[in-house]
């Protein structure tokens, strides 16, 4: 395993994979702050020379996290398929990411499960922005709960209508907007600003009254934490979906306050006790930069750990999984390209990885990003054929504080990507009035329909 190169008539010797992973990364404002980084564009080229003559059993073979050491590596790297992998094994990483651009869906997809998060990380690092979004559109990954997400040709939407004290009508009125703009067809889902079990039962509730009432093909959601949701599931609540924010390392997660342990018993109990109907009822959510932000990266780069996410992600066969982009802070990703670029990379390995992957298209205000940087990532997302992000109203949550995509703006990309709702999800929009072949009708942004 050679571990330098000689350039620009210098030669560049890495101290191990762990060093060239990260400093084969694009410019993140938080590789910078780990320490990590590549000290100037020569030795990220070089990095990623280097890295690109490793093979896919030199990065299984060293991973971020000692396997002893650590359960997320455990997961990782017991779910591997040996068959797939043994075909790919002496692959380079270079080959690996011609590999991918040169095959159709099917090829891919049947070496998918060989791979490992570093090998999935390793390869992102070496494609362009233009080679993600072209890899991505080849990874159709669906999923079912209640109904399908991720089918060719669709764009789904979270319709998430937080509100800063829970208040059951300012939710619902939210509610009753964005399902009028055709927002909603992934999940109806609240981030709560109370975390009890009354409080996700309350909101549960009202969900399912509105969706039984209306007969809107969707799921419910509260993201409170994970034990909140058990103990609310435990008390008959009507939960379609189970939600829980992931790292990429055990350290990570038990800032979270979760293992896989805590992980597997909430899946053993969504099996038995859901109100949803398909076998897929698990929803993560992700960011790059959270390991660092609690002091369990390991040395590793902000990439190799977000792409460890989906490693993990990937145990529970998720009905969704997103990455929250620009929503930590430019202490981890600096200003409006980062973003766009860790967007794509993030929306590239979960489908890579095998995952229902979204993308909350999000920065926040002290981040140097504009409103025209989010539309940007939107679109080139919709033509990597993401399966959904988020409809807030106005683009603006007024709970978290955060600037993401609008009603409004998930029927723009509908639009522009060529793009329609969830099937069952749009007939049911047609019936209402609110679509119409495919495209928003003059009654649609009327949220008096509802009420």
């Amino acid at each position: 395993m050679l571990l330098k190169t000689h350039l620009f008539g210098k030669t560049y010797e890495f101290k191990d994979v762990k060093e060239v992973l990260a400093k084969a990364n694009e410019e993140k404002s938080g590789d910078k702050l780990a320490g990590v980084a590549a000290q100037d564009a020569s030795e990220r080229v070089a990095a990623k020379v280097v890295l690109s003559e490793l093979t896919v059993s030199d990065l299984r073979n060293h991973p971020v996290v000692p396997y002893e050491e650590d359960e997320v590596t455990k997961v990782i790297q017991d779910g591997v398929d040996e068959m797939q992998y043994s075909q790919i094994e002496s692959m380079t990483i270079g080959g690996l990411r011609e590999f991918i651009l040169d095959s159709d869906a099917s090829e891919i997809e049947a070496i998918r499960d060989g791979l490992t998060a570093e090998v999935i990380a390793g390869v992102t690092k070496l494609m362009s922005n233009m080679d993600l979004v072209i890899a991505s559109k080849k990874l159709i990954v669906p999923a079912t709960c209640n109904t399908t997400i991720g089918l060719p040709g669709t764009l789904a939407s979270r319709l998430q209508p937080n509100h800063p004290t829970d208040s059951v009508e300012g939710v619902m009125a939210s509610v009753w907007e964005g399902i009028s703009y055709a927002n909603g067809d992934a999940l109806i889902g609240l981030n709560p600003a109370i975390d009890t079990a009354e409080n996700t039962d309350r909101i549960l509730k009202s969900f399912r009254e509105f969706m039984d009432k209306y007969k809107i093909p969707t799921q419910n959601c509260v993201l409170s934490h994970i034990t909140t949701q058990m103990d609310a599931l435990k008390q008959g609540s009507p939960m379609d979906l189970m939600f829980q924010s992931i790292a990429g390392s055990e350290i990570s997660n038990r800032s979270f306050g979760i293992s896989v342990g805590l992980l597997d018993e909430a899946y053993e109990l969504m099996k038995e006790k859901r109100s949803s109907t398909g076998p897929n009822f698990m929803y993560f959510e992700t960011g790059q930069g959270s390991e660092l932000s609690s002091n369990g990266n390991h040395g590793a780069d902000q990439l190799v750990m977000e792409a460890r996410c989906y490693g993990l992600a990937k145990k529970y066969h998720p009905y969704c999984v997103n990455t929250v982009v620009g929503f930590i802070g430019p202490e981890y990703l600096y200003d409006g390209a980062q973003v766009i670029r860790a967007g794509l990379e993030d929306h590239f390995m979960g489908k890579l990885t095998g995952i229902s992957m979204g993308c909350d298209v999000c920065y926040t205000n002290h981040m140097k990003a504009s409103q025209n940087d989010l539309e940007n990532l939107a679109i080139l997302l919709g033509q990597a054929g993401v399966n959904y992000i988020m409809g807030v109203p106005a683009g603006d949550d007024v709970m978290l504080m955060y600037q993401s995509s609008a009603y409004h703006d998930v029927a723009a990309l509908r639009e522009v990507a060529e793009k329609r709702p969830i099937s069952e999800f749009e007939k049911r929009m047609e019936e209402l009035g609110i679509m119409e072949n495919g495209h928003l009708t003059n009654r649609a942004g009327d949220p008096s329909i509802f009420a």
